[in-house]
């Protein structure tokens, strides 16, 4: 009766994991490693200084980050992979730690899907794009074939997390027992404002391909001391980035004609 508060538990712990991951998993070695790589895979003409739909969203960005990969593929093909993102649905196509279990239809734990989902087809403008069990992001721009926006901030994330706490706290009422939590403090203790963006574009391209772009914008009312990890913010970025695009560009690729 108390998964619930587990995936509260598990959605904070993820989140301080993953800044841990941004600025001390990114030694240097890995660094050195990858650091060619990172001045030049998937760049675009105009790079960060191109317009991108969802820029708007986040308009004073600490972090910015696009990225782009040609797919053998028409929109059409590209985009249903891109529609069915997100926990519980078609997964994250990065890394497993990323992906975590998803598995709508039995799939493997921490896989994303190989196969267009056909119920996570139908994404609308103001959708949750789930990143845990009750929460993440909302889709703000749905376009088919074009372009899609997720957008995430810290007034969301309380609200979530709240929410999945209140229904926590019902399941033990429901069981007899008695539960408060007070997620408040917590929250304002380890969560600082911030406004994030996830931004796809899709452009049709020659020969039946499509150039997929994906920008990253992130904003955080940090101290200066935090700021100054924002180098390390922006790799770890792009190596979800590259991971997430390679992935997409793989399956649909991959995709028969029927």
């Amino acid at each position: 009766m108390f998964r619930p508060i587990r995936f509260v538990i598990r959605t904070i712990v993820l989140i301080k994991l993953m800044s841990l991951a941004f600025s001390a998993g990114m030694g240097m070695a890995y660094m050195l490693q990858l650091r060619q790589q990172y001045r030049t895979w998937g760049q675009v003409e105009g790079g960060d200084e191109r317009d991108v739909r969802g820029d708007a969203l986040v308009a004073e960005a600490d972090v910015v980050e696009t990225r782009a990969v040609d797919i053998e593929a028409t929109p059409e093909q590209v985009w249903p992979w891109l529609a069915q993102m997100g926990y519980g649905r078609g997964g994250w196509y990065s890394f497993s730690a990323v992906d975590r279990p998803w598995a709508p239809s039995g799939g493997p734990v921490g896989e994303s899907a190989d196969e267009i989902l056909p119920e996570f087809g139908d994404l609308a403008e103001g959708d949750l794009v789930p990143t845990h069990p009750q929460g993440g992001f909302v889709a703000r721009t749905v376009e088919p074939n074009e372009a899609m926006v997720l957008f995430l901030d810290d007034t969301m994330m309380r609200e979530q997390i709240s929410e999945l706490a209140a229904d926590a706290a019902d399941t033990v009422e429901e069981q007899g027992g008695e539960l408060e939590l007070d997620t408040d403090m917590d929250m304002d203790m380890d969560m600082p404002p911030y406004q994030v963006t996830l931004a796809f574009e899709l452009q049709e391209l020659a020969g039946e391909r499509t150039r997929l772009i994906e920008r990253i914008r992130l904003h955080v009312e940090a101290s200066e001391q935090q700021l100054r990890a924002r180098p390390f913010v922006a790799a770890g970025l792009f190596v979800f980035m590259r991971s997430q695009l390679q992935g997409i560009k793989r399956r649909a690729e991959g995709v028969e004609e029927a």
